[in-house]
């Protein structure tokens, strides 16, 4: 009896992105591929049952403390070199427990969002201790060499520019498709503002700036002078995400409702209908995490992009600054100017609406989910000389 097709997605919770974009392909499967089989496993939990939260924890706290530190380890790691090998080759799971998924789950295909499970599916493999074809999603616009393994069959990638990166790895050109990164169906469809706006309880016709620092609340207090500030010569509204940061939502409750401002300030915790919020919104400030980015662009929804964390935030801002969609900025100062300066200017939002819509990319997470099968029924396992041709350089 022939085995029911079945995708195994393998994410990790550094960060909201990797979740994203698994999601996005379940749905996605769900919806155009009701036959397949699939499940995600957090990566992390799984080989990590004891210890995820902690790192989980640790991990954000070092990104936001010394994100000088964590930049210069991600450049030092972005190329094929002697320290990223080594870097690489620090096992971070366990054998046992990631063959105990594979036996348990039985699956025909596996995509891998997060680079250490990535990693890990490539060392089974070398190792001759699985076959199952191995699909990595790369979830930012840039390359690094911790996505780069051997063992993968096929690398789905956000943009040809990451594409003609990946190409210097020497892996073969047929094993990296252009897909755009994987997004929920929500944010692909056509939405009526204003009708938005009436259900949200916001004003129809006010400049309306959506304001999110990812899943984590890490923008907010930055805005207290913005708002605070004469120099808005007609009220704005705006729309704070502030993700699963409890505290931050709170303060902003407290310190921006009634009358200390003039303008409508509504805040919000973690939600499930960001792709709304961006439908409304005539512009938002947030952290260019490359599942943010691209839903924004999805959207047509300009972008104002605030201190970007060296790495691969810094690699999406440039991206993004370079397509004329967002505008950067790298600290409150310029975060106030700028943002006084588009909302008193709307031919500069013009303009930057304009470029996001010249530059979208088709974002229909249909072209991840073809390639992600293709590469089970159309691509023969990688041989170890072919392995060994791009592993070693």
């Amino acid at each position: 009896m022939k085995q029911r097709d079945k995708l195994l997605i393998l994410t990790g919770s550094l960060g909201d992105g990797h979740n994203k974009a698994a999601q996005a392909i379940l749905e996605a499967t769900r919806f155009y591929k009701p036959g397949v089989e699939v499940k995600v496993v957090d990566f992390l939990e799984w080989t990590h049952p004891y210890l995820h939260s902690v790192g989980k924890y640790c991990y954000m706290q070092w990104v936001k403390s010394l994100p000088s530190v964590y930049g210069y380890l991600y450049r030092k790691t972005r190329e094929d070199n002697t320290f990223s090998h080594m870097f690489k080759k620090m096992k971070s799971f366990s054998t046992d427990r990631m063959l105990e998924l594979l036996h348990e789950e039985k699956p025909t295909e596996v995509v891998c969002t997060f680079p250490g499970a990535a990693a890990a599916m490539s060392y089974l493999k070398c190792n001759g201790l699985t076959t199952v074809p191995t699909v990595t999603v790369m979830t930012d616009y840039t390359d690094h060499s911790y996505w780069i393994h051997p063992g993968t069959d096929r690398y789905l990638v956000g943009a040809e520019h990451v594409k003609q990166a990946l190409l210097r790895y020497r892996i073969p050109e047929q094993r990296i498709v252009v897909t755009g990164i994987p997004i929920r169906m929500p944010f692909t469809r056509e939405y009526d503002r204003m009708a938005l706006r009436d259900k949200h309880g916001l004003h129809r016709d006010m400049p309306t700036v959506l304001v999110m620092g990812g899943g984590h609340g890490l923008i907010g207090k930055q805005f207290k002078s913005v708002l605070q500030s004469d120099d808005l010569a007609e009220p704005v509204q705006f729309v704070f995400v502030c993700g699963r940061n409890e505290k931050l939502k709170l303060q902003l409750e407290e310190e921006l409702s009634g009358e200390k401002t003039r303008h409508h300030v509504k805040v919000t915790g973690f939600v499930d209908h960001v792709h709304e919020l961006m439908a409304l919104s005539d512009l938002i400030v947030t952290k260019p995490g490359g599942l943010t980015i691209s839903e924004a662009l999805a959207l047509e929804l300009p972008m104002m992009l605030y201190k970007p964390i060296p790495g691969q935030e810094q690699a999406n801002a440039k991206y993004l600054v370079g397509l004329g969609a967002a505008i950067e900025v790298k600290n409150a100062a310029e975060l106030k100017n700028q943002l006084l300066a588009i909302i008193a200017n709307q031919s500069l939002l013009s303009k930057l609406k304009h470029n996001v819509k010249l530059h979208q990319q088709n974002q229909d997470v249909l072209h991840t989910l073809n390639a992600i099968f293709e590469t089970r029924h159309h691509f023969v396992p990688l041989t170890e000389g072919m392995q060994l041709a791009y592993a070693n350089g």
